[in-house]
C-alpha cells in the first residue's frame, strides 16, 4: 500500500512544538507519519513518540515509515480519547501534541474508501473501518431535515435543502448506495449556473464525511483535554482545514487562556479566572504562497499554538 502524503506546514508545525529531545510527544493523527517522521529526527533515545489514528491503513503505513526508529508507540484510536490514551500508556503529561486535522491525501486517494466524488464505489467515507455507521447509513436513513441541515452546516453548501429533498425522493425508489449515484443526485440539485467554484459535490461529500466521523462535535472538548495533558511550556499545534475546525480551536484555545474581568485598581484577580497558558499567535499561521501553488491541500491550512503553563 503506497500511502501518500504530503505534511503541510511541516517546518511550521516543527518551530511550534519547540521540541525537547528528550520529550514525550503525541502525533494524534498520525496519517503517514510525514510530520511525525520530523518529530522522531529530533529525539534522543530518552524521548518518545506517541503516534494515533483511527486508521489502521495510515498506521502499517506510519510503522514502515518510521520503522529506522524504536522509540515510537503506535495508538489504534482517536485523538478525542488522548486522556483515557495517555492513561493506559501510564502517561501523565506529555511536551507537545499535534494534531493535523480532516481527512488526508490517501484516504481521498483511495477511490474504494467512498470519500472522493470521482468514479463509482461505495458510499463508505469512515477513517475507522471498525466503526459501523457509514455514509451509506447517513445517506438512506437520515430525515430530510437532517440531511439538509448537516450538509448546510458542515459543507456551507446554500442548496442543502434541494439535496436533501432529491435523495430522500431517490431513496424511496431504491437505496443509494454508490458515489456516483449520489454525486448524480447532488448535481441534478443545483443549478447549472450556479457550479463553478469547484466540483458540485465537493462541500456535501464534506459534510457527510465529518457526521460519519464525528469530527466537529468533540472537538471543542478534545482541544481543552489536549491542554491538560501537557507539562509546563508544553505546545499544542492543530492544523484545520475548515472554518468550523478553526471556529472550535480558536475558542476552546480563548477558553483555555482565560480573561481576568477585575478591575485594573484592584491588586489582585478575585473573579476566579484560570489560565491553562497562552495562545502563541493570536491570528492562525497560514501557508506560503509557495507552498499553496505546490500543494493544493495547503491552500485552506490554518495553525494554531497554544503553550501550556501552571499557575503558581
Amino acid at each position: 500500500m503506497d500511502f501518500k502524503h504530503i505534511p503541510v506546514m511541516l517546518q511550521e508545525c516543527i518551530e511550534g512544538l519547540h521540541i525537547n529531545p528528550d520529550g514525550i510527544y503525541v502525533d494524534g493523527t498520525l496519517g503517514g507519519a510525514g510530520h511525525s517522521k520530523e518529530i522522531a529526527k529530533r529525539l534522543s533515545h530518552k524521548g518518545i513518540l506517541i503516534g494515533i489514528d483511527r486508521d489502521e491503513d495510515a498506521l502499517n503505513a506510519a510503522k514502515e515509515n518510521l520503522k529506522e526508529f524504536s522509540n515510537v508507540k503506535y495508538i489504534h484510536g482517536n485523538h478525542d480519547q488522548i486522556k483515557e490514551i495517555l492513561q493506559d500508556l501510564n502517561i501523565e503529561k506529555v511536551d507537545g501534541i499535534l494534531l493535523d486535522l480532516g481527512v488526508s491525501s490517501y484516504q481521498l486517494d483511495e477511490k474504494n474508501r467512498g470519500f472522493s466524488y470521482l468514479g463509482s464505489n461505495e458510499l463508505d467515507m469512515r477513517m475507522d473501518k471498525s466503526q459501523k455507521l457509514t455514509a451509506k447509513d447517513v445517506i438512506n436513513t437520515y430525515s430530510e431535515e437532517s440531511l439538509a441541515n448537516i450538509i448546510y452546516e458542515y459543507g456551507e453548501e446554500k442548496f442543502s435543502r434541494n439535496i436533501a429533498k432529491n435523495i430522500c425522493l431517490e431513496r424511496a425508489k431504491s437505496p443509494i448506495e454508490t458515489t456516483d449515484k449520489l454525486v448524480e443526485i447532488i448535481e441534478k440539485s443545483i443549478p447549472k449556473s450556479k457550479q463553478k467554484d469547484g466540483h458540485p459535490a465537493k462541500r456535501t461529500f464534506q459534510a457527510i464525511r465529518i457526521e460519519v466521523n464525528n469530527e466537529i462535535k468533540p472537538l471543542y472538548n478534545t482541544v481543552l483535554n489536549s491542554i491538560e495533558c501537557l507539562s509546563e511550556n508544553g505546545r499544542l499545534c492543530i492544523m484545520t482545514f475548515h472554518s468550523l475546525e478553526d471556529r472550535a480551536v480558536k475558542n476552546a484555545y480563548i477558553e483555555a487562556e482565560g480573561h481576568c474581568i477585575c478591575p485594573k485598581d484592584l491588586p489582585y484577580c478575585v473573579c476566579g479566572c484560570k489560565s491553562l497558558g497562552k495562545i502563541i499567535n493570536k491570528k492562525p499561521i497560514e501557508a506560503s504562497e509557495l507552498e499553496k501553488l505546490e500543494n493544493s491541500r495547503s491552500k485552506s491550512a490554518k495553525l494554531r499554538i497554544f503553550e501550556r503553563h501552571y499557575t503558581k
